[in-house]
């Protein structure tokens, strides 16, 4: 039930989204089972959030593109959430992420650029595969580390695409477990 409420909360942001004219990407967990799903479907984890990605300058039209489907916008520790008031949790909401910036202070990398997708893997548009390795690198969480050791289990990530990483975040990723294969 929970994956079938995040899939239509996806859903129903990304149609506001594009009737909106708001150039954006979704970023996260999402991006993520997108990317997976074209290698392996059935390698796909669930997330409970949607995460988009837009310039800080398209926040006020993101907003009333959401509020078309009933998304209220709020702020949690210092993070724009767009919640359902009649199930108001940030944890199943729709996260703002700032194209440009960096998410935390002390990221030494902004997020990516409303530029750097792809439209071709989903009907939405998908923050780049190396974007998106940066992006969970970074933030290093254990979520983000299981992310990453999918995209290596499926073979999306590959040395090709490690050597054009920025030599902080290449090191983070050798630190990246290996895949169970058992």
């Amino acid at each position: 039930m929970a994956m079938w409420r995040v899939e239509q909360l996806l859903r129903k942001a990304t149609e506001a989204l594009n009737a909106s004219g708001v150039q954006y990407a979704v970023v996260g967990g999402n991006a993520i089972a997108a990317w997976v799903a074209t290698v392996d479907p059935d390698a796909v984890r669930a997330t409970k959030d949607v995460d988009i990605l837009a310039r800080r300058s398209d926040l006020p039209r993101m907003a009333e593109a959401l509020k078309s489907i009933g998304m209220e916008q709020t702020e949690v520790f210092g993070v724009v959430v767009f919640i359902d008031p009649d199930d108001p949790s940030p944890k199943r909401g729709v996260h703002f992420v700032a194209a440009n910036e960096r998410v935390r202070p002390h990221y030494m990398h902004p997020a990516p650029n409303v530029t750097e997708v792809t439209k071709d893997i989903a009907p939405y548009p998908v923050v780049s595969l190396s974007a998106l390795i940066g992006m969970k690198l970074q933030s290093g969480r254990p979520i983000d580390i299981a992310h990453l050791v999918d995209m290596k289990s499926v073979g999306l990530i590959t040395p090709d695409l490690a050597s054009k990483l920025p030599p902080d975040l290449r090191t983070k990723l050798a630190e990246v477990p290996e895949p169970d294969t058992h």
